[in-house]
């Protein structure tokens, strides 16, 4: 496993709290200067939407493998929690019957607080937090390693998600398409 003592050291702290601090893509730009090309393409597995609909196949890290498990059973549980809301038929994610796995709980247990939340950007930003959360947890200890180029790149990306969330906008567009839909059952 190489280790980034160059790279990781330079990087700017990262919190869930505060301003972005680069982009993902000035991050990528940067691992292609300090990273081998064959882990190059590691980093485009490094997203928050996965393919959910089935297992993807292992990369070479355990790391990847993991966060891909993690927030496939987040959306997966999340999907079934609509499903049983809305009374649609089946309850498995988009009646393809892909049930929800209970693993990790971490993310079985963030899908239920997050359907309790009122507000739509409420929920968000808790799942991100856990996602955040499941990301730490999942790096370990691995402050130099490539595990933690890994995480970093994911955390940019929850910030960058976080950063395009605007209260007043969200909750107008919200408002607009929750009146729309109840317009849309009375005819």
């Amino acid at each position: 496993m190489p280790a980034y003592y160059y790279l990781i050291p330079q990087l700017p702290s990262l919190s869930y709290n505060a301003p972005l601090p680069m982009t993902s893509q000035a991050f990528i730009d940067l691992c292609k200067r300090e990273i081998p090309p064959s882990n190059m393409p590691l980093l485009d597995l490094c997203t928050l939407n996965p393919d959910i609909r089935e297992s993807a196949p292992a990369s070479s890290s355990a790391f990847i493998d993991a966060w891909r498990a993690w927030e496939r059973a987040l959306r997966l549980n999340l999907a079934r929690r609509r499903s049983l809301k809305l009374k649609r038929d089946g309850g498995a994610y988009g009646g393809a019957g892909i049930e929800p796995p209970a693993y990790p709980a971490a993310a079985a247990a963030a899908a239920k607080a997050a359907f309790a939340i009122e507000s739509p950007l409420e929920a968000e930003l808790f799942l991100d937090q856990a996602r955040w959360n499941a990301i730490e947890s999942l790096q370990g200890l691995s402050y130099f390693g490539e595990n933690a180029v890994y995480a970093y790149l994911l955390k940019l990306r929850l910030l960058e998600r976080k950063a395009l969330f605007k209260a007043e906008e969200g909750f107008a567009e919200y408002t607009m398409l929750y009146a729309a839909i109840l317009d849309g059952q009375r005819s």
